[in-house]
């Protein structure tokens, strides 16, 4: 099984090669590594096209800086593999989980799965209350409208089925992508399971850029992909 790793980047000079390099080593034998450079404007451009990209299956450059579903939606139309994971370009999540977020794929029991930092042991950075508050209640809203019971919407793991996230439009340009997909993917007639994983969350000194604006979006999205499509 060939795995198809999406890495939507933005300003992440200070991660890139490093993330590269653990997807690299990740523990899955058949992976490609598609990076789609969403404008950055800090030298990680450069950095892409001097030192990483020989090290990946392919780089896509946004003229325009469009957010991040709209990084996702590029890379998911240039994949080839069997199943299809996102990876953010800094180190909250860690690619030698991967193989635990495979096994219900492998084992024929799910088409889609969601990692979730809410469930499990696995460990844990102590960060901001009030993002963990705001994750939960747009994931009760999001469950409310779909009949799902999830615990985390808002992970960055998701993975796919290549079929299943290929025959989704998505919409969404910045964070919003995290209920829209959950949404369209709800209505689908697929199975979902959720697996524990770990989270070094960053600071917003550290490059956090996820805020208030889009936790409103967020809120619009899941309305608008749930009751009014």
């Amino acid at each position: 099984m060939k795995l198809s790793i999406v890495i939507p980047c933005y300003n992440e000079v200070g991660t890139i090669r490093s993330i590269v390099d653990r997807v690299r080593a990740a523990p899955v034998a058949d992976k490609e590594i598609i990076i789609v450079d969403d404008c950055s404007r800090d030298g990680t451009r450069e950095l892409l096209r001097t030192e990483i990209a020989p090290l990946v299956a392919k780089i896509v450059y946004h003229e325009v800086n469009q957010g991040k579903g709209a990084a996702l939606r590029t890379g998911f139309a240039a994949v080839t593999g069997d199943v299809v994971i996102i990876q953010d370009a800094d180190l909250e999540y860690d690619p030698n989980e991967y193989p635990k977020l495979l096994a219900p794929i492998e084992r024929g029991q799910a088409d889609v799965v969601f990692g979730s930092r809410f469930a499990g042991g696995e460990a844990h950075r102590v960060v901001y209350f009030w993002h963990m508050v705001g994750n939960k209640f747009l994931t009760l809203l999001s469950n409310m409208c779909t009949n799902l019971n999830l615990t985390d919407m808002e992970t960055c793991y998701k993975v796919f089925k290549r079929e299943v996230i290929q025959q989704i439009q998505i919409e969404e340009n910045r964070f919003g992508f995290e209920p829209e997909i959950t949404a369209k993917v709800a209505k689908l007639d697929v199975v979902i399971y959720e697996v524990g994983i770990s989270y070094y969350g960053r600071t917003y000194k550290e490059g956090k850029k996820i805020g208030w604006r889009d936790g409103v979006r967020a809120l619009y999205a899941i309305l608008k992909y749930n009751l009014f499509r």
